[in-house]
């Protein structure tokens, strides 16, 4: 079976609907779509207490209710203390777009 590759479009859709329910605290930002990857920083103050990957696992529901099937496959951590993470993505499936609200 061959790599689904997800349309820059609904990335980009889902990246708006994380940032419209999450920032200040945690904001996305595309890195970069390599067929079936994607890769995105999360920057921002977080909730250190609810777990900083949880920020970052947010994306895959997110992608989900898109209609997107996906794993996080690598959270990437700075080497000094920053406020950012980067968070790559496995694109396994793209059924129809979902509308959300």
């Amino acid at each position: 079976m061959e790599n689904p590759r997800i349309p820059r479009r609904l990335v980009e859709r889902a990246i708006n609907l994380y940032n419209r329910f999450r920032a200040p605290e945690a904001v996305a930002r595309l890195i970069s779509i390599h067929g079936s990857r994607i890769t995105v920083k999360f920057e921002g103050n977080f909730c250190k207490t609810c777990g900083i990957n949880d920020w970052i696992e947010d994306m895959k529901y997110v992608l989900e209710d898109l209609g997107v099937e996906a794993d996080l496959v690598e959270i990437r951590e700075p080497e000094l203390p920053e406020d950012y993470r980067v968070g790559v993505f496995q694109i396994k499936g793209v059924s129809r777009e979902k509308p959300v609200s």
